[in-house]
């Protein structure tokens, strides 16, 4: 019992207080319900980011050219018939006719967003460093502008509307969980510790016998997938796409915020992470609305959520470079359960007897 407690640790506190925290929560108001969803949605979008950028110690910008692929596929197939004639009257007879069940939609946006991501990864992953990270940023911006310019069938800078709301709290929380159960049986896995190998030392890696482009192509297409989920629950959350630049980079440098203020280099610290930016951001917005103190009534200029957390990046950049949990995982009680185990197992020998 404790082997698997102790194994299972790293995953199951951090889980359990995410469920606390989100049920709590949640039932206290449907506005808080909407921040809690928003707000699990991004941690399934960070932790799918740590599967990759934490464990190879590439930063990635391009996962959010991912997330707009699964959304607008997944947006195509769930719109009804009747909605897409009219809103996108242009798109082939055979997609105006599909319809698909919004789980099934997300199975299929996510495989073949996968596919592609297997395909773009092939090349991407045989680069390094600043390298690999411009490659990617040079991804996000080609599929923004494409799917920009692809008026009849994204409605361009208009939004698209009429995806079916269907993510609320507790679905956004499912997903949440099962995106850090996969990303912890990732990071436990062969292919995962290869690949924080090859983050330590390539030259090293490459002599044990660990195929380096191969590695990463696995935690990239893991983290891809985990990606496209979050995004196109983002679009089944709000009920409307854009494909506005400044939506995609506003959400992708969010989304690292949170990575490296609790730490890229644990699944504890991307958690961590987001709840705490999610936090104090929440409270920001609360403070940019007004706040009323003693009555009198205080309010903070626009945009200085933004700013706030543009000087906390760089105050845990320069205090704690590793992030505030320094790449730990949550460490296993084996002082409180080793005394009760061992106790148990005795008294089970003795009843034996």
């Amino acid at each position: 019992m404790e082997r698997i407690l102790r194994s299972l640790w790293p995953f199951l506190v951090p889980a359990a207080i995410v469920a606390a925290l989100a049920i709590v929560l949640a039932t206290s108001s449907p506005v808080m319900a909407r921040v809690v969803t928003d707000t699990l949605i991004k941690m399934t979008i960070v932790v799918g980011l740590y599967v990759f950028i934490g464990q190879s110690g590439i930063m990635s910008f391009g996962h959010a050219g991912f997330m707009v692929i699964a959304a607008y596929l997944s947006a195509w197939l769930t719109i009804t018939p009747q909605f897409k004639k009219i809103i996108l009257p242009d798109i082939p007879l055979w997609l105006q006719h599909i319809h698909f069940h919004p789980a099934l939609a997300a199975v299929a946006a996510t495989a073949v967003t996968t596919v592609i991501a297997l395909i773009i990864g092939s090349a991407l992953m045989r680069l390094s460093g600043i390298a690999a990270s411009i490659a990617t940023f040079a991804f996000l911006n080609v599929i923004v502008v494409v799917y920009n310019n692809w008026t009849s069938w994204t409605k361009g800078t208009a939004s698209l509307v009429g995806l079916p709301v269907y993510v609320g709290p507790y679905t956004a929380l499912a997903v949440a969980i099962g995106a850090m159960f996969v990303a912890f049986a990732f990071q436990s896995s062969r292919w995962g510790m290869m690949l924080r190998a090859t983050r330590e030392d390539p030259v090293a890696a490459r002599a044990a016998g660990v195929s380096i482009v191969r590695t990463r192509l696995v935690g990239f297409v893991v983290s891809v997938a985990i990606v496209a989920v979050g995004g196109l629950m983002q679009g089944h959350f709000s009920g409307a796409l854009t494909t506005s630049a400044n939506v995609y980079l506003n959400l992708t440098f969010l989304t690292l915020t949170m990575l490296i203020v609790g730490g890229m280099r644990s699944l504890a610290g991307a958690v961590s992470g987001v709840v705490l930016v999610a936090a104090i951001s929440e409270i920001l917005r609360q403070l940019e609305r007004g706040i009323s103190l003693a009555g009198i009534q205080i309010a903070a200029p626009s945009g200085f959520g933004q700013v706030a957390l543009g000087i906390i990046l760089l105050c845990v950049l320069l205090l704690r470079p590793r992030g505030l949990l320094g790449g730990r995982e949550v460490s296993f009680p084996s002082r409180w359960f080793s005394p009760i185990a061992r106790r148990v197992e005795a008294e089970r020998k003795v009843g034996f007897r």
